[in-house]
């Protein structure tokens, strides 16, 4: 089993030292600087290179720069789709965002976790988890999703907030860690 085969099946894998993930990291980080200098007027090249980073999209989708990730094709993003500037995606496992996502600047989304293990550390390994973001999602600015957690759709992030557990529908939640404090349709009818 390959290194990239064990990552995609939630094993421990060799991020550091295998040649195929290196070689797969550097070719997407050369698209990533690319893409952060091209000029804003150029939208045309913004868009085919946004779309040549990341694995699926939608039509409507706007990245500001800078925007970093580690493979690209593990991200798929929905329509409507909004980034600020600052937008980090550490993408060893898949990272799908739903329809009219809005994601607030310096927000930063990882897949990728290591083993409480120092040796098993210090060998370059660690393991990877999928995330999920539902649709109609707004992410305050300075946020932090942790590997395997889910947001569903209709939840609001409070910013700087640490999400380390799955948020259900139509939460608001806030803090490190992020937790729930109110439901967005009970609010709606308090207007």
């Amino acid at each position: 089993m390959t290194e990239k085969e064990k990552c995609a099946a939630g094993l421990l894998y060799d991020a550091n030292y295998d040649k195929e993930l290196i070689h797969e990291r550097i070719a997407c980080k050369d698209l990533c600087l690319e893409y952060n200098h091209l000029k804003n007027s150029d939208a045309e090249n913004r868009d085919r290179l946004i779309r040549q980073i990341l694995g699926e999209t939608k039509e409507r989708i706007c990245i500001e720069p800078n925007f970093w990730c580690d493979y690209g094709y593990n991200i798929k993003v929905g329509e409507n789709f909004y980034a600020n500037h600052n937008l980090t995606i550490l993408d060893c496992a898949e990272v799908k965002f739903g329809d009219n996502v809005f994601i607030g600047p310096n927000c930063n989304f990882y897949t990728a976790g290591h083993p409480l293990d120092a040796k098993q550390r210090n060998e370059g390994l660690e393991y990877a988890r999928p995330i999920n973001i539902g649709d109609n999602v707004w992410l305050g600015g300075n946020v932090v999703v942790l590997p395997g957690v889910s947001i569903g759709n209709n939840a609001v992030i409070g910013a700087g907030s640490v999400v380390t557990k799955d948020i259900p529908d139509y939460a608001v939640a806030v803090g490190n860690p992020c937790r729930v404090i109110k439901n967005v349709e009970e609010n709606l009818k308090s207007y």
